[in-house]
């Protein structure tokens, strides 16, 4: 193949070709942006003068190339010219031999399909970062090169070595996998390993972390059993990514799980949890949303500061959004949280989620949520099916951007043998100390027709006349006694009207008094105090029942 015919159709020759015929200087043209002769005559003379580029033979300059260059002519892309780099780097290539014959690396590499697009488009194709089969990384631009009109031309290939490129990119991508499987390893060690399992809540609960590299954030979700048939769950987020994100996630969650066991309402948590944020990050904010549930009130007790709202769907299918009162994120100060509540029943769900469950960047968030709550409105199942269920219908995937935490708690309606197992009492205490003996005959009758074996019925009527006479002492009315069954526990509750919590303490040989809760808390499993919403307290007891 003559080489210099094809050197002339290469792109550009033939513009810089044309534009110098254009400029030449005419002998009666000088004083038009002409040179003057004599400077003329001393750039002719001068030895130092280096040829035009036009002028430069195209295939002393392409040998001379540290990059591969080869040639390629026809349909079958049939080896025209290969510089000494690419000799160099795959070994001899014959001319005229086909490509898919004589070119195994560029099989190898799937460049055949390009070649074909470049000659059929006649335009310039890149495909970068291939691993050829020296070992080296390259980067191949294919440029058509047309021969005549007809279209029976060919296509230089320009492979640039960027090996050290593709390592370092490498090195880094490595690092930032490490980096990531670290967050990762950091925020499931501080998630809970296994939720708490609350009798009337059944629970559930996923965390899938954002598939981008290092994109682990601070989502994280707890349950806390409060004692007393209550429970706590919390789910927050804090902004950023990675280990930085992830360590706060867990003095926010630790934290949490300490104020909880106070038993305060869910805004005085979050209003402890806000000055916390500030000191231990002030640049760092976190939205949470923290909740307890009641079985002897049916309602779900929330605060949020900054969160998304909670969902429930009652037994009906009916799916309710939570509103107000939602306050700022935690770490921003200077703000007075308040609680609001939902009913939350036998046969409801509630789900707690954060952003990246419905945030999406190409649609509003509300969009997202009314997608979340058609997803709930149609899910059946236990709590892990629905978790399941929603995280499907929300398109979370492996490469997902952004983590996601789920949620899911179910107050399930129970009839026939199980509902048996799931018992109430309750009775005003009216009147002076004549309260005492009512309430003892009261517990005596409800533990024997709940069928308690001897040991725990006495141990029971026990515990309610210890209760009943510390709050016949030290409350005030309105006052009354619960007792509550379920499968595992009996809880023994007794509220009035004065907010003063009472405390363990050692009564001296010679006191008449002081010796009630200290009682209670040796024969009972547990024991707890806590400030009721509308002023004073409750204190109560548990037993674990025996098994079987």
């Amino acid at each position: 193949m003559n080489f210099t015919r094809w050197s002339a159709r290469l792109p550009g020759t033939q513009r810089r070709a044309a534009a110098r015929s254009e400029h030449a200087v005419s002998p009666d043209r000088r004083g038009e942006g002409s040179v003057p002769a004599a400077r003329v005559e001393q750039l002719a003379d001068d030895p130092r003068c280096v040829p035009a580029v036009d002028e430069l033979p195209a295939r002393d300059v392409l040998d001379r190339v540290p990059a591969l260059v080869a040639l390629v002519h026809g349909p079958d892309h049939h080896i025209a010219y290969v510089n000494d780099a690419y000799t160099t780097a795959f070994g001899v290539r014959p001319p005229g031999a086909p490509a898919r014959e004589a070119l195994p690396e560029l099989v190898e590499l799937g460049l055949l399909p390009l070649l074909d697009q470049v000659l059929r488009s006649g335009k310039p194709r890149t495909l970068k970062s291939r691993k050829a089969l020296d070992g080296r990384t390259y980067t191949f631009t294919c440029t058509p090169v047309a021969e005549n009109d007809d279209h029976d031309g060919g296509v230089l290939l320009f492979a640039t070595d960027v090996t050290d490129h593709a390592e370092a990119a490498e090195r880094l991508r490595a690092s930032e996998r490490r980096q990531r499987e670290t967050a990762v390893t950091l925020q499931r060690s501080l998630l809970p390993q296994e939720l708490e399992e609350p009798d009337d809540l059944r629970i559930a609960a996923t965390y899938q972390p954002g598939g981008t590299e290092a994109a682990v954030g601070g989502d994280w979700y707890d349950v806390i059993t409060l004692g007393g048939g209550r429970t706590a769950l919390v789910i927050g987020d804090v902004m950023g990514r990675g280990v930085r994100a992830a360590a706060v996630m867990g003095q926010l969650r630790t934290a949490v799980r300490a104020y909880a066991r106070l038993d305060l309402p869910p805004h005085e948590v979050l209003q402890l949890l806000d000055g916390l944020a500030t000191e231990i990050d002030a640049n760092q904010i976190a939205t949470c949303a923290y909740a307890v549930h009641d079985p002897n009130e049916g309602r779900l007790v929330y605060a949020s500061a900054g969160h998304l709202p909670i969902l429930v769907r009652d037994e009906n299918g009916s799916v309710l959004r939570t509103d107000e009162p939602t306050g700022p994120p935690l770490g921003t100060g200077g703000w007075i949280h308040t609680s609001g509540s939902v009913p939350l029943g036998p046969g409801s769900t509630a789900v707690l989620y954060t952003d990246g469950l419905v945030e999406r960047r190409n649609e509003d968030l509300d969009e997202g949520i009314a997608a979340l709550e058609r997803a709930l409105a149609g899910a059946t199942g236990s709590p892990q099916v629905i978790c399941d269920r929603l995280v499907r219908s929300a398109g979370v995937t492996a490469d997902h951007d952004d983590d996601v935490a789920v949620l899911v708690l179910q107050h399930p309606a129970r009839t026939g043998p199980d509902g048996e197992l799931f018992r109430n009492a309750a009775l005003e205490l009216l009147g002076g100390v004549e309260a005492a003996p009512r309430a003892r005959a009261f517990a005596s009758g409800v533990l024997t027709s709940w069928r308690f074996p001897v040991e725990l019925h006495d141990l029971g009527v026990l515990a309610t006349s210890e209760l009943v006479a510390n709050s016949l002492q030290h409350g005030t009315p309105p006052m009354r006694l619960r007792l509550r069954r379920t499968d595992r526990r009996l809880i023994i509750e007794v509220t009035d009207g004065d907010d003063h919590l009472p405390r363990r303490r050692r009564a001296e040989p010679g006191d008449e008094s002081g010796r009630g809760i200290a009682i209670v808390a040796t024969i009972a499993s547990g024991w707890g105090s806590r400030r009721t919403p509308g002023g004073g307290k409750a204190v109560w007891c548990e037993f674990v029942l025996p098994k079987g």
